[in-house]
């Protein structure tokens, strides 16, 4: 009798195992998910490159983790979006105010940054920092006049685009394209890509970046609508549109590429670009 009721009262305990190793993972994953949403909400957010204004720097297909700690928090530092199912749901800031907070630091001349366009803030842009507020810039036969001197454009090696799937500069596939090496002041270097001796944005009047404000480029600088272009660009970025600094490139796949083939990554994955500094 002792022995039965032995064997009776253990068998909750046997029961009771299964469901807690099951309690164990579902926290290990809520653990897991809490951490990825704070480095997604306060540290780094992941972004993937759209379109070839950035190129030859960025290409169509790069992943990047952008810092949000490079120029602090603003009204637009936690703005993001979740989907599912075909349908997105909208999680705006909580902040609503001009400026920066918190770890408050400016961009610096050079840096690429994701920022919200001015005109429409449901649109994310990637580009280069040209102009400092209170800077003169000028375009004059496709070299960049800041404050009345002239940005060092050196003529380097031909750029052949070997993705014919992502063509940003709508050049036959292969053909070769006019490459320079811009050097800021600052000594910041960068290739850029410039194959219209005449294009529209090549010459333009003076700007002068009004306070907390700053003018944005593409390095692609034929195929790019950034702050040359006062009307249909993006014009002058307010300081509270960054969203922050692009900092690494973490993944990079060919645009023609579907990411859920995951049979084809040997051959449509760009490992040469993993974890490229910018």
């Amino acid at each position: 009798m002792q022995k039965r009721d032995y064997v009776m009262a253990a068998r909750p305990d046997a029961r009771r195992k299964p469901d807690e190793g099951i309690w164990e993972t579902v926290k290990v994953i809520i653990q897991a998910l809490l951490i990825a949403f704070f480095v997604r909400t306060f540290l780094y957010q992941p972004f993937n490159i759209p379109s070839g204004s950035m190129y030859p720097t960025l290409k169509v297909g790069d992943y990047l983790f952008v810092s949000k700690l490079s120029y602090g928090y603003g009204k637009y530092s936690f703005n993001f979006s979740l989907g599912a199912f075909g349908h997105e749901v909208k999680c705006c800031s909580f902040i609503d105010f001009p400026g920066r907070i918190i770890f408050q630091s400016t961009p610096k001349r050079g840096d690429i940054a994701v920022f919200k366009k001015p005109s429409d803030t449901d649109v994310d842009y990637i580009k280069r920092v040209i102009g400092l507020p209170g800077d003169h810039i000028q375009m004059r036969d496709g070299v960049i006049f800041l404050n009345g001197v002239a940005v060092k454009k050196e003529r380097i090696q031909d750029y052949v685009n070997p993705d014919p799937e992502s063509e940003p500069y709508n050049t036959p596939t292969g053909s070769p394209v006019p490459q320079f090496m811009e050097t800021l002041p600052e000594g910041v270097q960068y290739r850029v890509l410039d194959f219209r001796p005449d294009g529209a944005l090549d010459n333009t009047p003076e700007f002068v970046v009004p306070p907390a404000h700053y003018f944005m480029m593409g390095d692609n600088r034929d195929n790019s609508s950034d702050s040359r272009d006062p009307y249909g660009g993006v014009g002058y970025v307010p300081i509270e549109n960054f969203v922050g600094r692009a900092d690494i490139i973490f993944f990079s796949i060919s645009p023609e590429a579907r990411l859920w083939e995951v049979w084809m990554w040997p051959f449509e994955i760009r490992w040469s670009r993993f974890f490229n500094i910018l």
